[in-house]
């Protein structure tokens, strides 16, 4: 029997990038700017590097003064600038892939849903976007040796379809606890683009534990569909999540976590669009969430049970389809 437990904090090769911003009081910033810091969801010193000074400025407390000497003080913390690619070559040997509960999907993605970067689903009603995002809330949590990332999963709930039931149930079928399992899940339920952005920005100190692996935004589209629908709003609907993306990008590769994102689609008559389905559907959000999203999975219905996912888009793996179920224990395998 797996046995899922509390998740601790501790110090790995996977967090080793990870400087919280109170190093900055051993370069001469006070603590009370560090809280200022701090109250606008910044807490390590990546975050504070790359935040521009515009938009540290707009912090309350923190003169353009303060902002350079911040700046200057975390330059010497972290060099900032062109590095050997063998450093980068380092880096991105700490990413892992969380499985899907799929096999066959697992196999196609290279391993599964991959950490420092956005994976995308999109697809029409009953694909099994919202249940590919709970079996992930228990897999997340595995051993390594499983699939796992031995970590929690930080859950923004869009459209209200979050079960914590089901949960239980996908926990069950790995023989884990199913309550510790609810325990390392963080749920929120964003009630407007507002809100949800606000969310993420605020995930900085959950995340700077350590104790996090995934985040999932279910779905990522919905809030902005209704916040930003009248002429001549798209363009400022488009700018806001550009921004968000933005966050959830930079969040990703920090603290090599996963972002999985679900996704709704609309009809694309023409069928033109560089991303439009065969059955003239394509993912709402435009070119902005098709260049963040780094993996864009299209879920569609197969035949009596099964479902079929198409990658469209990566940049490890090639063009492919296979087929998975959606049952009682979660996104699985035909014949499991």
């Amino acid at each position: 029997m797996v046995t899922a437990t509390a998740v601790e904090t501790e110090s790995t090769s996977q967090d080793s990038n990870v400087i919280s911003v109170e190093e900055l009081q051993n370069y001469g910033i006070n603590v009370s700017d560090i809280q200022k810091l701090r109250g606008a969801g910044i807490f390590t010193m990546n975050t504070v590097v790359s935040t521009t000074r515009r938009n540290m400025c707009k912090i309350k407390g923190l003169s353009e003064v303060k902002v350079e000497k911040i700046k200057e003080a975390a330059g010497k913390v972290i060099k900032i600038g062109f590095i050997p690619a063998t450093v980068q070559l380092s880096i991105r040997q700490q990413v892992f892939a969380l499985a899907t509960g799929s096999k066959q999907l697992d196999s196609m993605l290279g391993g599964g849903i991959m950490t420092m970067s956005i994976t995308e689903v999109f697809g029409e009603f009953r694909c099994g976007k919202t249940q590919l995002s709970h079996t992930l809330c228990v897999t997340t949590q595995l051993p390594k040796e499983l699939g796992g990332g031995e970590g929690k999963v930080a859950y923004i709930d869009t459209e209200g379809t979050f079960r914590p039931e089901r949960i239980k149930q996908i926990a069950e079928r790995y023989e884990m606890d199913p309550d510790t399992c609810l325990e390392n899940v963080t749920y929120a339920r964003a009630l407007n683009s507002e809100h949800q952005m606000e969310l993420v920005e605020g995930l900085g100190e959950e995340l700077s534990t350590g104790d996090y692996r995934l985040i999932i935004v279910d779905s990522i589209m919905a809030n902005f569909r209704v916040d930003y629908c009248g002429r001549g709003e798209l363009n400022e609907r488009q700018q806001k999540l550009n921004q968000h993306l933005f966050k959830l990008n930079r969040l990703a590769e920090e603290f090599n976590v996963a972002v999985f994102l679900t996704n709704q689609v609309q009809s694309d008559p023409g069928a033109s669009a560089l991303f439009a389905a065969a059955d003239g559907r394509k993912p709402v959000g435009g070119h902005v969430l098709a260049h963040a999203s780094a993996t864009r999975i299209l879920l569609r219905k197969g035949r009596g049970d099964e479902r079929v996912a198409k990658l469209q888009d990566s940049p490890d793996m090639p063009e492919k389809e296979c087929v998975y179920i959606i049952g009682e224990n979660g996104i699985t395998d035909s014949g499991d």
